[in-house]
């Protein structure tokens, strides 16, 4: 299929997708390793809350699951371990074809960014197990803002990276707070959660 049958019109003059969940199926890797982590302590983090907590910072869901289950840990202490564990299952992680489709037809023909909630280490983790790591010219991670989603930091960021107004960028996310920073950016987005993008 071409690149002009797979986007909507107008068309847009960049393409800006989210990682986890949109590239790559990468959310049960990520509910795994909380829960690992998590099951020592005898916290509970279940799975409707983790999907509603979808592009936040692992640092921030850290100090929130913290208060939530009045564990006694830091919340840098208790992300890093949870970091660890899914890094070491990120190798088992799959791209979603339909979106990955997208990329590839987009490849040299539209400037793309990846724009995450996840750390950089992770982002290039996984975008590096899926070969796909040089097809975009900005990579934007949890480090490089000081909001994020549903801020538009994220976004915007990876949008001046590109050097494209954000109205000429279109966003493909998996999560409602992904799509709501997608909208607050002044950016048109793709739910790709909604067939034909699964």
């Amino acid at each position: 299929m071409t690149l002009d049958a797979l986007l909507p019109n107008p068309k847009p003059r960049a393409l800006i997708f989210d990682c986890d969940g949109t590239l790559a199926d990468t959310m049960p890797a990520h509910f795994a390793a909380w829960q690992e982590t998590l099951a020592p302590l005898g916290a509970r983090f279940p799975l409707d809350r983790f999907h509603a907590l979808a592009g936040v910072p692992t640092v921030r869901i850290a100090a929130l699951l913290i208060t939530e289950n009045a564990l006694d840990e830091t919340a840098e202490g208790l992300a890093g371990r949870k970091e660890a564990a899914y890094l070491a299952q990120a190798a088992r992680v799959q791209p979603f074809a339909q979106v990955l489709a997208v990329a590839s037809a987009a490849r040299g023909v539209l400037p793309m960014a990846v724009a995450s909630g996840s750390h950089r280490a992770l982002v290039l983790r996984t975008l590096g197990g899926l070969g796909i790591t040089d097809w975009f010219q900005a990579i934007v991670a949890a480090e490089d803002t000081p909001h994020h989603k549903p801020e538009p930091d994220v976004f915007l960021e990876a949008a001046r990276r590109l050097k494209i107004a954000p109205a000429g960028c279109l966003v493909f996310e998996d999560a409602d707070l992904g799509l709501e920073a997608a909208r607050r950016a002044g950016m048109r987005a793709i739910d790709v959660r909604h067939a034909p993008w699964r």
